[in-house]
């Protein structure tokens, strides 16, 4: 039983309408309205699993605000709202971030019904480090945008996860082969969970060539390697010779704790390091 006045976050097959979990349909089934990324995508969706007559109002990035505001008081008058996007998990590159954001802002109860998601799913297919990652999105089409973007994460030490469509594929695999450097790992996820699928694992110089030859299809997801970490320096003088240095300075009439300071000052040691091997000895 759904709690009233509450909003779900549904998720929704990415491709394989068998992903779609029992728990989801029952969800939707329950819930007084759905609040749909593409009405038409949705109602596919239900006459497939058999939940009819089920109202639907339109929720996208263009119309997010104000028909925000009329789901948030459909709520407030008790009802209970699906919320779903055309495939995956709401409010991941989607506007529902917006709408869930509104209703913890106004006190509704928001509750998640998990499904599908191809950022993770692409990750986990990857071959690459999966321990930390960062999900970058899609970058922005607007020059500074994308320029701001890519230089934040120039220097990312974390598998870094991208969204793109097919029409810019050709363009952000040359932009990234710029950025990392041709020899960059990278994952080409296309179409997962579909009749197509595929994991390409290569370097950006090898994917970049290709998709300048083949023509790009399908939805991707780009899984590319963090920088390699820096080296350490190794430090310029050692705790031995930082301890001669004060005892040196000791012999001068210098206080131990004055002597262990200069000695850190010199050699970049901690000072609390120095004093302890001083005093020690």
């Amino acid at each position: 039983m759904l709690e009233k006045g509450a909003l779900y976050v549904v998720g929704t097959p990415i491709g394989n309408l068998g992903d779609f979990s029992p728990r989801a349909r029952e969800t939707l089934l329950e819930a007084d309205f759905i609040a749909a990324e593409d009405t038409r995508v949705t109602l596919g969706l239900l006459n497939r699993f058999d939940i009819q007559h089920k109202p639907l109002i339109s929720y996208f990035e263009h119309n997010k605000l104000s028909r925000g505001e009329t789901i948030i008081a459909r709520l407030r008058e008790g009802e209970t709202c699906a919320l779903v996007s055309d495939a995956g998990m709401p409010a991941v590159s989607d506007p529902g971030e917006t709408l869930i954001a509104a209703c913890r802002e106004a006190g509704i109860p928001v509750y998640v019904v998990p499904g599908p998601t191809a950022a993770v799913s692409a990750l986990a297919v990857s071959g690459l480090p999966t321990g930390r990652f960062t999900f970058e999105g899609f970058l922005s089409m607007n020059k500074r945008s994308r320029r701001l973007h890519m230089e934040q994460v120039k220097g990312e030490l974390r598998t870094m996860i991208f969204y793109e469509a097919p029409h810019k594929l050709r363009r952000t695999l040359s932009d990234f082969e710029k950025l990392f450097g041709g020899e960059r790992e990278i994952a080409v996820v296309r179409e997962l969970t579909k009749v197509h699928e595929e994991v390409w694992r290569t370097t950006l110089r090898e994917a970049a060539a290709h998709y300048r030859e083949h023509e790009p299809r399908g939805e991707y997801v780009l899984v590319i390697a963090g920088a390699e970490p820096p080296l350490l320096e190794e430090p310029a003088y050692t705790i031995g010779e930082a301890v001669s240095m004060a005892r040196g300075l000791m012999e001068e009439g210098t206080p131990p704790s004055e002597a262990a300071r200069l000695a850190a000052k010199d050699t970049g040691l901690r000072k609390a390091e120095i004093y302890k091997a001083l005093t020690r000895e």
